[in-house]
C-alpha cells in the first residue's frame, strides 16, 4: 500500500495553529515517504457546516504552502455508503435505537459502580438503558439515534484486538480486550439524529476509501482509535497505523478549540504573518515543506 495520510477538518469554523500542526505534520509525513496527502471535508453535521468555512479551509491549506490531489471527498456526497453501512450491522442485530437525551443518560450514569469509570472516549458511557435483551427485528429505523450493542459486537470477533500507534517514534502494538470496550467505552452512538451517521462510522468508512495507511491525528482521539478498530472488524476494513501528535494549547495549557479565533490561521495572514512565523508558534522550526 502507498503511504498515505490525510487531514479532515470540518467546515464549522477557521482553522487554528492546532489544525495547521496536524495539516502539516500529515504533509511532511507524506512528503517524507513519498506518499500521498489527501483532504477531506468532513461535512456530515449539516447544521453547523457552512461553504463560507469550507473555502477558507482551502484558503488557509494553500497559505501555508499544502497541496493535495483532488477531487477532495466529501462526507455530505457518502450518505448512502454511510446508510449501506449501517444497514448491514442492524442485519446482523449489532444496533438499537435510543431515545434516551443526554439528561437522562447523566441522570442513570450519576451513581456509576464503584471503581467504574463513568467517562469514555466517547462521554458519557451509556449505562444501557435502551438496550434491548434481544435484537430488534424489522427495518432499520431513521432519524433516530442507533447505538452499537458493545457486547454483542464484540462477540462476533475473533482474535486480538489491536492496532499500531506511531507517535512515539517507534511502533508500539496498542492491545485491548472486549472486557474493556465493554467497559470503559461502552455502546456508542453510530447513527445521529440528523445526521444518518457518527464521526465514529463514517472515519472509519472513509479512510478505507482513500486507502490512508497512516492516520494523523490528535493525542484527543487516541482512545476513540479502540472503537474505530472494533468497527474496522465489524465491517472487513483494512487497518491504517495511527500516528497520534501533540496538541496546540494557549498560554493556559487549554488546547485550542474553533472558538478560539483569536489563533484563526486566517487572523495571521491578515496581519501578514508569514508561513515561518506559523511553523515557529506550533514548534515546527526548521520544517521545509516542498512547495
Amino acid at each position: 500500500m502507498t503511504f498515505t495520510t490525510r487531514f479532515a477538518p470540518s467546515p464549522t469554523g477557521p482553522l487554528h495553529l492546532g489544525h495547521a500542526y496536524s495539516a502539516i505534520i500529515a504533509y511532511k509525513m507524506a512528503q517524507a515517504n513519498a506518499g500521498r496527502f489527501l483532504l477531506r471535508i468532513e461535512d456530515i453535521d449539516s447544521t453547523r457546516a457552512s461553504p463560507k468555512w469550507e473555502a477558507q479551509i482551502y484558503e488557509d491549506l494553500v497559505w501555508l504552502g499544502l497541496k493535495w490531489e483532488t477531487p477532495v471527498m466529501r462526507q455530505s456526497d457518502r450518505l448512502a455508503l454511510y446508510d449501506h453501512a449501517l444497514d448491514a450491522l442492524w442485519g446482523r442485530g449489532l444496533l438499537y435505537p435510543c431515545t434516551c437525551s443526554r439528561a437522562d443518560i447523566a441522570a442513570a450514569s450519576s451513581a456509576p459502580q464503584e471503581g467504574a469509570p463513568l467517562n469514555g472516549p466517547d462521554g458519557i458511557i451509556y449505562p444501557g438503558t435502551c438496550r434491548p435483551v434481544q435484537p430488534p427485528k424489522g427495518p432499520r429505523p431513521v432519524d433516530i439515534p442507533l447505538r452499537l450493542d458493545m457486547a454483542r459486537a464484540c462477540g462476533k470477533i475473533t482474535g486480538q484486538f489491536e492496532f499500531v500507534e506511531e507517535g512515539s517514534g517507534s511502533a508500539e502494538h496498542i492491545t485491548f480486550s472486549t472486557e474493556e470496550m465493554i467497559s470503559t467505552v461502552g455502546d456508542v452512538v453510530l447513527a445521529r439524529r440528523g445526521m444518518g451517521t457518527s464521526y465514529h462510522l463514517s472515519v472509519v468508512l472513509d479512510d478505507a476509501a482513500q486507502e490512508i495507511s497512516h492516520v494523523v491525528r490528535g493525542s484527543d482521539l487516541f482512545e476513540a482509535t479502540r472503537i474505530h478498530v472494533v468497527l474496522q472488524r465489524l465491517l472487513d476494513l483494512p487497518h491504517p497505523r495511527y500516528h497520534h501528535h501533540k496538541l496546540i494549547r494557549d498560554t493556559s495549557g487549554k488546547r485550542l478549540a474553533k472558538r478560539d479565533d483569536a489563533r484563526a490561521i486566517s487572523l495571521y495572514r491578515d496581519e501578514e504573518h508569514r508561513v515561518k512565523d506559523i511553523l515557529s508558534m506550533i514548534g515546527l522550526e526548521g520544517s521545509h515543506l516542498t512547495l
